[in-house]
């Protein structure tokens, strides 16, 4: 068989793989090998290593109104000007809350993105949370996407050994620092270095 034939019969196979898992990787530029085999579990997998170990887990904010992006004229801290939550997202947000107090789990610190759809589904399955702007989307070249991205990289390196941490971000930010596609309201739990460990849908 020629080579061309060969490449494109191996391409194919690869495609038909991946959409067998169901969508959940999308490989980027710098994606880890944890990235390339899809380490998808349940949430109970996910949580049981996470508060075993500590870290970060990075979670897109729930469903949303329908869209892409943001309404022409988006002014952080004026929710009216954004896309947000839509009801399906706000009960999934709520349902991630009660699951987690089932667990008698609480992290011990909850940040998020300035966008309204972040604030919203951080506030709804964590109540309490602080901002912060490195996890702001840099969709459609917002923000600074080099800096923000070494800022998270910094802190996940000078985290204390056990210490647990909650990220509500976007789909940019979780692909830019681990090479993998989350769906929304799915969650990331990654190691010191940002690579991606374990993934599971929290609060689709």
């Amino acid at each position: 068989m020629p080579q061309s034939m060969l490449n494109r019969t191996a391409f194919l196979r690869r495609r038909v793989m991946l959409a067998g898992l169901g969508g959940w990787v999308m490989m980027g530029r710098g994606a880890s090998a944890w990235a390339e085999s899809g380490p998808a579990v349940t949430s109970a997998a996910l949580l049981s290593a996470w508060r075993r170990e500590g870290g970060v887990l990075l979670i897109r904010h729930a469903a949303t109104e329908a869209g892409l992006g943001d309404p022409p004229g988006f002014v952080i801290g004026q929710c009216r000007t954004q896309r947000n939550l839509s009801e399906a997202g706000r009960q999934s947000a709520r349902a991630l809350g009660r699951w987690l107090q089932a667990q008698l789990f609480k992290p011990d610190l909850v940040r998020s993105s300035q966008w309204c759809r972040c604030q919203d589904t951080a506030q709804l399955a964590f109540g309490a949370y602080e901002d912060w702007p490195p996890l702001n989307s840099t969709f459609a070249g917002q923000g600074n996407a080099s800096a923000q991205l070494q800022a998270l990289r910094e802190r996940l390196q000078g985290m204390p050994a056990g210490r647990t941490e909650v990220w509500v971000t976007h789909q940019v930010i979780m692909t830019g620092l681990t090479g993998a596609y989350p769906g929304l309201g799915e969650g990331f739990w990654v190691d010191h270095q940002g690579r991606l460990r374990l993934r599971a849908e929290l609060a689709a």
